[in-house]
């Protein structure tokens, strides 16, 4: 299946986070909340961290973007990261400086070196880095301070920002010690404060487009690593403010026409609360249920143009459509659903 995708296609994903910090502000850390709306906000680049994490560290692949110490208390910066890749026919590292002597035995000039240098980096993130392939990158490479440029990649996969499917109130502080001292030294414990969401449903609309895929490389392969790293990326997730998420539905629509899809499919979802609350007091799938009508409407109206719509779905997970439950692949009868087999590790 290593072949680069051919057509477009969509991705919807949903996911909920219980006494948890979903994405912090950069001033606070505190979780993002749209003030007018009361909806909690998630930002592409939390989720594309995720994905990057888990394929790292769970799936052995090559990521770019990420931070590699290069001394005690140094981290590479980007043209650093990129001479990583600046590697001979063997794939072997070689230094700018080797890499200069090679083909000035040629008597190349130091602007035609840059170019071939350029050329060599650029392959091989291509090669190497999935996250490359699935979301792009704007790297700069230089080899001296005249020859100079950079290296411009539109990623194939481009997510909107997630957002909760309910108002989720104001975030809660939750103040505690941060270490063990002794009766002696208990006015010297530091305390720690954190805020947190006692629930949020969030969802993330993203699409995949077969034209950067082109230039990237992105294969099919590579989109069955991306969804693995969407579903159990999130479940694994352990940090202290991330812990306690949980992946509950993702839906992958794969079109029959390429330059074609639907878009939005996000705002075709809404939630039906249970038990009598409000919004703001929703804190476990239990609480309400999964309203797909609208969704199923404009898929049912494109589905001449859909080969097929691939899912993965949380059993605990209640779907209604026109008031009544359903099972996902039930969603809409004149489509094929299928469900998406991750591998194990």
């Amino acid at each position: 299946m290593n072949n680069i995708i051919q057509n477009r296609s969509e991705l919807l994903f949903i996911y909920d986070v219980r006494d948890a910090n979903p994405n912090g502000d950069i001033e606070e850390n505190k979780p993002r909340i749209d003030v007018e709306s009361g909806i909690n906000i998630v930002t592409d680049v939390r989720l594309k961290r995720t994905i990057r994490d888990y394929l790292l560290n769970h799936r052995q692949q090559e990521i770019f973007v990420r931070e590699i110490e290069y001394a005690p208390g140094k981290i590479q910066d980007a043209k650093l990261r990129a001479e990583d890749f600046l590697l001979d026919d063997s794939g072997q590292k070689i230094t700018k400086s080797d890499f200069q002597n090679r083909f000035r035995s040629n008597e190349k000039k130091d602007q035609e070196i840059f170019q071939e240098m350029k050329m060599v980096i650029d392959s091989n993130i291509k090669k190497h880095c999935i996250d490359v392939r699935l979301f792009g990158v704007t790297l700069p490479v230089e080899f001296d301070q005249k020859n100079k440029g950079s290296i411009t990649y539109t990623g194939p996969v481009q997510f909107k920002i997630g957002r909760s499917l309910h108002r989720v109130g104001e975030p809660k502080l939750i103040r505690g010690t941060g270490a063990f001292a002794s009766k002696q030294d208990y006015g010297q414990k530091t305390f720690r404060e954190e805020y947190i969401l006692p629930y949020s449903l969030i969802c993330f609309y993203g699409i995949i487009n077969e034209n950067a895929a082109k230039d990237t490389g992105l294969t099919d392969d590579d989109v069955e690593l991306l969804i693995d790293g969407m579903w159990n990326g999130t479940k694994n997730l352990i940090t202290r403010s991330k812990v306690g998420q949980m992946p509950r539905l993702l839906l992958h629509v794969i079109y029959k026409e390429r330059n074609y899809h639907i878009g939005d499919l996000d705002k075709k979802i809404k939630i039906i609360t249970l038990n009598n609350k409000n919004e703001e007091e929703i804190r476990g799938i239990s609480d309400f249920k999964l309203d797909l009508t609208e969704l199923a409407k404009v898929l049912f109206t494109n589905k001449n143009k859909i080969e097929k719509v691939r899912f993965l779905v949380d059993d605990d997970l209640q779907i209604v459509k026109d008031n009544d439950e359903i099972k996902i692949d039930n969603l809409v009868e004149e489509i094929v659903f299928e469900k998406i087999q991750l591998q194990l590790y």
